[in-house]
């Protein structure tokens, strides 16, 4: 049986001044799936994103998230309703603790009961591999490890969609290898949206690679097709080191 498609959009379109960073963009994103969106430097990944979650609107075109009309929905009602994101650059609050920004990550979600609060913060924050800091203040962290709290402030939404903006950004090979077993494990309960310019990332995790490049998709497949693509050779992947 088919998979039901979580996230959708219809003709999608912004733009900046006289430039066209995303134009007519039809995607669908079926639930369960991990999913890479990749291209060059300026193909229109974060803007496409952003307009999935609500952070800037729309010129033209529709957002579907469940079935949903979402276009004109606040960023924070899309929240509400199921999705989490994190972009290149963190949105931490700096000031407080790890436990203090997860907390308010579940407060939106859980209410007021403190015991609840406390246990999903603190399983969030074992996910990442940050239980052990939760005391820290978080502008004290590593620019990696602020990344991962980012995610874990995600997860204690308990998202439906999960979106993520070059999460490994900052990471040590071996906080890759773990940002990887974290995604597998996460993706058994939330669909994944990965904008990610590491290509070994991407071609271990994603089960479906939609490329971007000039605000337009270029190629759509899976990573192996991807990888063999013409088109995303000379546009992409000559570029990075696969």
């Amino acid at each position: 049986m088919a998979a039901m498609t979580l996230l959708s959009t219809e003709g999608l379109t912004r733009s900046f001044g006289g430039l066209q960073a995303v134009k007519n963009v039809s995607f669908e994103l079926p639930e369960g799936q991990i999913r890479a969106l990749i291209g060059p430097n300026g193909a229109g990944k974060t803007t496409f994103v952003s307009l999935l979650c609500g952070r800037i609107e729309a010129h033209a075109g529709q957002v579907f998230f469940l079935g949903e009309d979402v276009t004109r929905l606040a960023a924070h009602k899309r929240i509400a309703r199921g999705m989490a994101y994190t972009f290149q650059i963190t949105s931490i609050f700096a000031r407080l603790s790890l436990h203090e920004n997860v907390a308010l990550a579940v407060r939106r979600r859980a209410g007021r009961n403190l015991q609840q609060i406390d246990r999903e913060v603190i399983n969030a924050l074992d996910r990442v591999g940050l239980a052990g800091r939760s005391g820290q203040v978080a502008g004290d962290l590593s620019y990696g490890h602020q990344r991962l709290l980012e995610i874990a402030m995600g997860l204690g939404q308990k998202p439906r969609l999960l979106i993520l903006d070059e999460p490994t950004q900052g990471l040590a090979d071996s906080e890759i290898e773990d940002f990887k077993t974290l995604i597998r494990g996460i993706s058994a309960e939330t669909t994944v949206l990965l904008i990610e310019h590491n290509m070994d990332v991407v071609m271990e995790l994603a089960d479906f690679v939609t490329v971007l490049n000039f605000g337009e998709i270029l190629a759509e497949g899976k990573p192996a097709d991807i990888r063999a693509n013409r088109k995303v050779q000379e546009a992409y992947l000559g570029t990075v080191h696969a």
